[in-house]
């Protein structure tokens, strides 16, 4: 069982916004890049990295998304909380 996760995101105002840099990062945008340019959080400043966290320390929503994903690098649908839509990508994980 995965006890952290690393993970980067991209927070955007509208899902449409979130479909289409997910659109441009399958078609080979860097996530980090995407996330300078266009995230609404402080973390876009440096590529989207929010470092490690366990379990209770997202919002529900982000942390469900975060933490079934499978692979180092795999970016998720659009995921809405109260914040606005994110991107996720996986960059670690630290299992139990």
């Amino acid at each position: 069982m995965l006890r952290e996760v690393r993970a980067s995101h991209i927070l955007v105002k509208t899902e449409d916004e979130a479909k289409n840099l997910l659109e441009e990062i399958k078609a080979g945008k860097s996530f980090a890049d995407a996330a300078k340019e266009v995230s609404l959080c402080p973390s876009g400043r440096d590529g989207g990295d929010l470092g490690f966290f366990g379990k209770g320390m997202m919002v529900k929503p982000f942390e469900d998304a975060a933490f079934s994903m499978k692979e180092i690098g795999e970016v998720s649908e659009p995921v809405e909380t109260q914040f606005g839509w994110h991107l996720i990508q996986l960059t670690g994980m630290i299992d139990d």
